[in-house]
């Protein structure tokens, strides 16, 4: 996967390519973007900037929030020990394993 592009070099790229003075396959080339990037870069500032509808990257950063913390609170809810601190909800207790493990140690 190819290392994010800073936010400031993506506005710029977004503003150079909304003047409309050149097409978008010159702006991205340009700019050592590939188009389809450009494209996305466009449609998510068009998001942010409220000129068509979708999840704004700061909802988006609320829903994983709240997602997390439904998770933590059905977890307590049912009983199931909560690790403070660790983002997984899967993380192995080495107290609970199988009695087969002794037998590997």
């Amino acid at each position: 996967m190819p290392k994010a592009s800073p936010l400031e070099f993506r506005q710029d790229v977004v503003a150079v390519a909304r003047k409309g003075q050149a097409p978008l396959a010159q702006v991205a080339r340009d700019f050592g973007v590939s188009e389809p990037c450009l494209q996305r870069w466009l449609k998510l500032a068009d998001i942010e900037d409220a000129r068509r509808p979708g999840v704004t990257a700061s909802e988006s950063a609320e829903l994983r929030e709240l997602k997390k913390r439904n998770r933590l609170l059905e977890q307590e809810k049912a009983g199931g020990q909560v690790y403070q601190g660790l983002d997984n909800p899967y993380t192995y207790d080495l107290r609970h394993r199988p009695a087969w493990s002794d037998k590997n140690s």
